[in-house]
C-alpha cells in the first residue's frame, strides 16, 4: 500500500510528499507549506504513528474514535471556509483590513489612554516567544522569571494604591470592579438585601459590567451622585472612581468614613499613573482598589487585552479573587516564587466558588510591570506631571476662547461646555485628526495622555472654536493644579528592582535573565492536557503590533474602525461555521467570561418564556471547575451528575437528576470531548434528555481542537458554547493570559448574547455596530469586542490553514494523543478510553498504582520531567494522582518520542524504588529537579551527578537548567509575602 493509498482525500496533498533532509517539501502552494509548518509530524512521521496506533489512515482513525452520531449529516460536513492563503497573501489581506481603520490621536479617555511601549519591552517581552508561549506558572521551579515579573506587578499596584496586597492581575478594569463588588458583599455584615452604591462618575463600561454581574446574583445596584452624600437604606459597598469619568479629582476620605460607619466597604477604581501624584486610596481608608495598568506601556488595542488590577487592605487577602504570587523557599532554603494560596483556584472550590476567574493577564501584566521597572518611580512621576501639565494647559486654552470647563480639579481630562455644538466640535476635531468624547449635546470631553504634545493642545483647542478671547500662542506647559490636600506625600516603588535598570543594556539583560529562568514553547514541548499549548505562528502574531490595530480606542467612531469591525464579523462568521452555531459574540475576554455569558443567555432565554423557576444547572463531577463557578456567578444552582467507571457522564444518574428537578432544570453543562479525554458516545442522548425536559445544553468548548472539521456542537445537539481562542485558535497562552473566550449560540439564544453597546452614549459620537437585541444580558467585559487587539491572530490562523488545514490539524492532534497513549500504555495505564481503546486529543495516565506501591507521587514525576527538559503534563486533573497529556498537532515525532522516552526512563527509576535499590526519599525522583548549584561541593546521594542532571536521552548541548529546587508551597502560604521583599529578607529566607 502506498502512502497516497493510506491517506484520505481530506488531508492536503502536501502531506503526501516527504520532507527530505529536514526541509519542507514543496507543496502545490504556499498555503500547504504553512500547514506543513504548523502541523509538526511529516508524512513519514504520520505513517510511523499510524502503525503504532493500529490505524490505516487519519480518516480511519477519526471514524474509529469519533462516534458516528455526531459526524452524521451537517455535523460532519466539510467546513465552508475560504481556501487557505500563503503568508504573503494573508498578510496582504490583513493589511487591507487594517487600512480600513483610520486611527486618529485619541483624546476620548474613559479608562483608555495612548502610551509609549518602550521598544526594549515591545521587542523582548510582547513580541518574544519566550514570554508569550509560556504556560501558567503552576510548575514554579521552571517559571521563576514570570513569577518575579508578576511579583513586581503586584508591588507596583500595592505601592501605588497604598493597600496591603494586590493580585497578579485581572481581566480588565470593569470585571475587576465586578469582582470587588462580590468581595465587598461577602466581607460585609450588612443585611442580605443591602445595595451596592455606584457613584454617578464611575466609568460607564464599568457600570455596565457591574450591573450585568449584580443582576445575575440578585444584588441591588443604586447609582448615586455621592458628592451629595450616601443615599438612604442599607448598603454593603460603595464604588467610587478617582479621577472620575468626568475628570474630577475629589477627596473621598469623608465619604469612605461615612460608608464604614454604616457597615459598608469601599472600592476605589483608580488610575495608577494619577496615583503617582494623588493620595492613594489606601491612605483615604478605602478597602479595595481596582483599575487597569493599560497606560503603563500596553497599547489600547481596540479595548484589550490589558491587565486589570485589584488590591485589598490587610485582612481581606484571603478573599482576593484570581491568582496571587508569593515568595517561598526551595528545598535548599533559597528564596523561590510560587502561586500562593492555590486552594482558592476555582477547579478546587467548584460550586463553593466566590469567583469564576481562573486566569489572569500575565503577558500584559509583565509588560506593565516592566514599564515601571524601565521608568522607575521618578520616571513615572515625570510622565504623570507631563500629562497633567498638558491638561492644565488645555484647560487654559479652552478658557482663553471664552468657553467654560465643567471641573477645574482634574488630572488628565477636561470637560468643555459647547452648548448645542458637541457634534460639530467632534467632527471638526475628527477632520483635524483627533477623537474627542461626546458627553452630551452640550459637553465634550478631552483627555491627555503620555503621547499628547503641545501641538496637540493647540490644535484641539482650536477645534472648539473661538468664542470671545483670541487664541493663545504656543502652549509649553503649566503648573500643577491639583488640590493641595490630595497630593501624594508617601513614597512608592522603593525596592531596588525599580532603580537598577535605567540603561537599555541593563534592562535588556534583566529581561533576558528572567526569560532564561523560564520554560516556554521556544524550548520544548509543553504536553498539557486541557490547555492546548501549540504553535503560535509568527505570521499570525506580527499584526497585533500594527498601529491600525494597536492604537485604536474601543469607543472611537464606528466608521473609523471599519477594518476592526469587518475582521471581527468575519471571524464571528467563521467560528459560527466551525461550531455549527448561528451567532457568536467575541466580547468575553477569557474562557470563564464566555462560560458566564453563555449561562446568562440561557437564564435570560428561560425568563423571556416565563420560566423564571428554571435555576438548576447539572454539571458532571469531572467537569472543569470554572463550570460550577460560572453557574454560581450566573445565579444558578449546581447539581452534580455522577461519572461512570469508564469516565463518561453516568446517563442513568442524569435521567434521575432530570426527573428529580423537572421544570426547575435550566441547563446541563458538559465538556466535549469529555474532561477525561474521550469522545463519549452518549452525548446525543444527553442532549435529547435535557431538551425533552425543557433544559438547554451548554457544551464547554475547551476541547474544541478535537472537533474542528470533524463535528459541530451546534449541529449535534448543543445550544451554546464558549470557545477558547487561546487554545484551539492559536492566541498564545502568554504565561497565563491573554485569553479570549467568545460565546457561540443557536438562533433562539442569539438575542441574549452580550450587548456591544458597552459605553452607552459615552463613546466618541457613535456606538459600535451589532450586538444582541434589547433582551441581551448586557456587557461582560469593558469593550465591545473584548480583547480586540489580538483577534487578528485567530483570523490569520484560519486564513492560513483553510478548511483542509484545519481538518488536518484536528486529525493530527488525535493521532499524536493516541500515539503517546499507545507508547506509554504498558508503562502507565491509560485511565479512560473510548471505542476501540482510543482517546481523543489527550490521555490520562494513571500513576495511582505506582504511588500506592512505591510512594512515588505525581509531583515526583512532574519535577523529574524538568531534568529531562520538559514541562510536566496537567497534574491531578481531572483525577487526583494522574497526569493528563495533550501533545497537540504541532509537535513532531522526534519531540513526541523524546517525551515518551523520558516517561519510560522515569518509569524505570520508579522500578528501582520498587526493587529496593534506593528509597523514594533518596531517589532522583524525590530530589528533582536538580539545579546546577547542586553539582558544586559535597554529593551524598546514592546516584551520581551525571544521572541527576543528564538522565537518559538528555543532551548537554540542549540542557535546560532550573534556577531553583523543589519549592515548598506550604511554607509560602504560612508566611505570605506577595510583594517585592527587602533584599535582606530575601537573603534570609
Amino acid at each position: 500500500m502506498t502512502t497516497s493509498d493510506r491517506h484520505d482525500t481530506a488531508v492536503p496533498p502536501a502531506e503526501e510528499a516527504p520532507r527530505a533532509s529536514g526541509l519542507l517539501a514543496p507543496g502545490p502552494s504556499g498555503a500547504a507549506a504553512f500547514a506543513d509548518r504548523h502541523v509538526g509530524p511529516s508524512a513519514e512521521d504520520v505513517e510511523t504513528m499510524l502503525d503504532v496506533v493500529g490505524q490505516p489512515s487519519l480518516a480511519a482513525l477519526v471514524e474509529a474514535a469519533v462516534p458516528p452520531s455526531i459526524r452524521a449529516g451537517r455535523s460532519g460536513a466539510p467546513l465552508d471556509l475560504p481556501a487557505a492563503g500563503d503568508e504573503s497573501a494573508v498578510t496582504a489581506r490583513l493589511r487591507a483590513l487594517a487600512d480600513r481603520n483610520t486611527v486618529r490621536r485619541s483624546m476620548i479617555g474613559l479608562g483608555y489612554a495612548g502610551t509609549v511601549t518602550p521598544p526594549v519591552i515591545r521587542r523582548n517581552v510582547l513580541e518574544d516567544p519566550s514570554w508569550y508561549t509560556a504556560y501558567t506558572p503552576y510548575q514554579p521551579e521552571i517559571s521563576q522569571g514570570r513569577l518575579e515579573a508578576l511579583l513586581n506587578f503586584q508591588t507596583v499596584v500595592a505601592d501605588l494604591t497604598g493597600l496591603a496586597l494586590a493580585n497578579a492581575s485581572m481581566l480588565d478594569e470593569a470585571t475587576a470592579a465586578a469582582e470587588a463588588m462580590t468581595l465587598m458583599r461577602r466581607s460585609s455584615r450588612a443585611p442580605q438585601d443591602a445595595a451596592l452604591v455606584v457613584d454617578a462618575d464611575v466609568l460607564p463600561q464599568t457600570l455596565a459590567v457591574v450591573r450585568t454581574r449584580a443582576e445575575a446574583i440578585g444584588l441591588p445596584v443604586v447609582v448615586h451622585d455621592t458628592r451629595e452624600g450616601l443615599p438612604e437604606g442599607d448598603l454593603f459597598g460603595v464604588l467610587l472612581q478617582q479621577p472620575g469619568a468626568s475628570g474630577l479629582v475629589r477627596d473621598e476620605a469623608d465619604l469612605v468614613a461615612a460608608a464604614h460607619e454604616r457597615g459598608a466597604l469601599v472600592t476605589v477604581a483608580a488610575d495608577l499613573l494619577a496615583l503617582t501624584l494623588l493620595r492613594p486610596p489606601g491612605e483615604a481608608g478605602a478597602d479595595v482598589a481596582v483599575g487597569t495598568s493599560q497606560r503603563f506601556g500596553v497599547p489600547m488595542g481596540g479595548g484589550g487585552p490589558h491587565a486589570g488590577y485589584i488590591a485589598v487592605r490587610e485582612g481581606l487577602q484571603r478573599t482576593l479573587p484570581g491568582r496571587l504570587v508569593g515568595v517561598s523557599r526551595d528545598a535548599d532554603g533559597h528564596p523561590a516564587y510560587r502561586l500562593a494560596l492555590q486552594t482558592r483556584e476555582q477547579h478546587i472550590r467548584r460550586e463553593r466558588a466566590t469567583s469564576n476567574i481562573c486566569t489572569a493577564q500575565v503577558l500584559l501584566a509583565v509588560v506593565a510591570s516592566m514599564y515601571a521597572v524601565h521608568h522607575g518611580p521618578d520616571g513615572l512621576r515625570r510622565i504623570a506631571q507631563q500629562v497633567h501639565e498638558r491638561t492644565v494647559a488645555l484647560g487654559g486654552a479652552v478658557r482663553a476662547r471664552g468657553l467654560d470647563v465643567v471641573h477645574t480639579d482634574v488630572f488628565d481630562t477636561v470637560l468643555v461646555r459647547v452648548p448645542g455644538r458637541a457634534d460639530e466640535v467632534l467632527e471638526r476635531a475628527r477632520a483635524a485628526g483627533y477623537w474627542l468624547r461626546r458627553v452630551d449635546a452640550d459637553v465634550v470631553g478631552l483627555a491627555c495622555d503620555e503621547t499628547t504634545t503641545p501641538e496637540d493642545v493647540e490644535r484641539v483647542a482650536g477645534c472648539l472654536g473661538q468664542v470671545g478671547a483670541p487664541a493663545p500662542g504656543r502652549v509649553d506647559g503649566a503648573a500643577l493644579a491639583l488640590p493641595a490636600g490630595l497630593l501624594r506625600t508617601s513614597g512608592y516603588l522603593t525596592h531596588p528592582v525599580f532603580a537598577l535598570h535605567r540603561s537599555e543594556t541593563a534592562m535588556l539583560r534583566y529581561l533576558k535573565r528572567l526569560s532564561d529562568a523560564d520554560y516556554a514553547l521556544d524550548r520544548g514541548m509543553i504536553p498539557l492536557g486541557s490547555c492546548t499549548m501549540k504553535l503560535n505562528g509568527t505570521a499570525e502574531m506580527e499584526p497585533i503590533s500594527w498601529p491600525a490595530f494597536a492604537d485604536a480606542h474601543p469607543f472611537a467612531p464606528a466608521e473609523d474602525l471599519a477594518g476592526t469591525r469587518a475582521l471581527a464579523e468575519e471571524l464571528e462568521a467563521q467560528l459560527a461555521e466551525i461550531t455549527g452555531y448561528d451567532a457568536v459574540s467575541l466580547q468575553p475576554n477569557a474562557g470563564s467570561q464566555g462560560e458566564l455569558a453563555g449561562l446568562l443567555a440561557i437564564r435570560a432565554y428561560h425568563r423571556s418564556r416565563g420560566d423564571d423557576a428554571r435555576d438548576v444547572c447539572l454539571i458532571p463531577t469531572s467537569a472543569h471547575g470554572t463550570n460550577a463557578a460560572s453557574a454560581i456567578m450566573a445565579g444558578l444552582r449546581v447539581v452534580t451528575v455522577a461519572t461512570s467507571a469508564t469516565g463518561d457522564v453516568d446517563l442513568g444518574d442524569l435521567d434521575a437528576k432530570v426527573a428529580q428537578h423537572g421544570d426547575r432544570l435550566a441547563a446541563v453543562m458538559v465538556t466535549y470531548p469529555s474532561t477525561h479525554g474521550v469522545f463519549e458516545a452518549g452525548i446525543t442522548r444527553l442532549c435529547e434528555v435535557v431538551h425533552a425536559a425543557g433544559g438547554q445544553v451548554y457544551v464547554d468548548g475547551a476541547n474544541l481542537n478535537a472537533l474542528v472539521g470533524v463535528a459541530r456542537p451546534g449541529a449535534f445537539g448543543a445550544d451554546v458554547s464558549h470557545l477558547n481562542l487561546h487554545k484551539t485558535f492559536c492566541i498564545p497562552h502568554g504565561g497565563g493570559g491573554p485569553g479570549v473566550g467568545p460565546v457561540a449560540a443557536r438562533a433562539h439564544l442569539a438575542p441574549f448574547l452580550p450587548s456591544r453597546e458597552v459605553a452607552g452614549g459615552a463613546s466618541a459620537g457613535t456606538t459600535s455596530a451589532g450586538g444582541a437585541g434589547p433582551e441581551g444580558v448586557g456587557a461582560v467585559s469593558g469593550a465591545p469586542y473584548g480583547s480586540a487587539g489580538i483577534l487578528p491572530i485567530s483570523w490569520a490562523y484560519l486564513a492560513l490553514m483553510g478548511p483542509d488545514g484545519l481538518l488536518r490539524a484536528t486529525q493530527t492532534a488525535l493521532l499524536t494523543a493516541n500515539y503517546v497513549a499507545a507508547r506509554l500504555r504498558e508503562h502507565f495505564p491509560v485511565l479512560y478510553t473510548g471505542e476501540g481503546g482510543l482517546v481523543a486529543h489527550e490521555c490520562v495516565l494513571d500513576l495511582r498504582p505506582l504511588t500506592a506501591a512505591t510512594g512515588v507521587t505525581v509531583d515526583d514525576v512532574a519535577k523529574r520531567l524538568v531534568d529531562f527538559g520538559f514541562h510536566a503534563p496537567t497534574m491531578s486533573f481531572p483525577v487526583a494522582g494522574t497526569l493528563m497529556v495533550e501533545p497537540t498537532e504541532s509537535e513532531d515525532l522526534a519531540e513526541l518520542d523524546r517525551f515518551c522516552d523520558a516517561m519510560v526512563a522515569i518509569r524505570a527509576e520508579v522500578a528501582e524504588v520498587e526493587d529496593g535499590r534506593w528509597s523514594v526519599e533518596d531517589s532522583p525522583l524525590r530530589s528533582a529537579p536538580h539545579t546546577a548549584a547542586m553539582l558544586v561541593g559535597e554529593w551524598d546521594r546514592p546516584y551520581d551527578r551525571a544521572r541527576a542532571v543528564y538522565p537518559a536521552g538528555v543532551s548537554p548541548q540542549r540542557k535546560y537548567w532550573p534556577p531553583v529546587r523543589r519549592v515548598d508551597g506550604a511554607y509560602g502560604d504560612r508566611n505570605l509575602v506577595c510583594s517585592c521583599p527587602p533584599v535582606e529578607e530575601l537573603a534570609g529566607l
